[in-house]
């Protein structure tokens, strides 16, 4: 029979736990959505807007790979300052945050602009 403990569990032994997995696979399901919404829109654009259609897919797809960066990185952080003992309220600032927002604005921008665009070579 093993003595039972008291108190917190000791900072250095590393326990990775589910949080930074679920954490891992939430980013992949993002970036898989992001994909995923790249090709579709170009195939609803292609008919009607022909190589301008090629534009919001590339840029859903450089989006992706971005974002697959930035889940790589954080991901890689998180499992170092775990396994040192480091803090984790001293991550990363809200510069990825911004520029995942920017995109987003831009990408709803973008497919406004096709919308418009779709509207006006159908009804010419």
């Amino acid at each position: 029979m093993s003595p039972e403990r008291s108190g917190p569990p000791d900072p250095g032994v590393f326990d990775p736990g589910l949080q930074p997995e679920r954490t891992a696979l939430a980013w992949r399901r993002t970036v898989l959505a992001v994909l995923l919404v790249a090709v579709l829109g170009a195939r609803v654009l292609a008919p009607r807007l022909a190589l301008l259609a090629v534009l919001p897919a590339g840029a859903g797809v450089l989006s992706a790979l971005w974002l697959r960066g930035v889940a790589r990185r954080r991901q890689q952080g998180t499992a170092a300052a775990l396994r040192n003992g480091g803090d984790l309220r001293a991550g990363p600032d809200g510069r990825d945050l911004f520029v995942a927002a920017v995109a987003a604005g831009g990408a709803g921008v973008g497919a406004a602009v096709a919308v418009v665009l779709a509207r006006s070579v159908v009804g010419a």
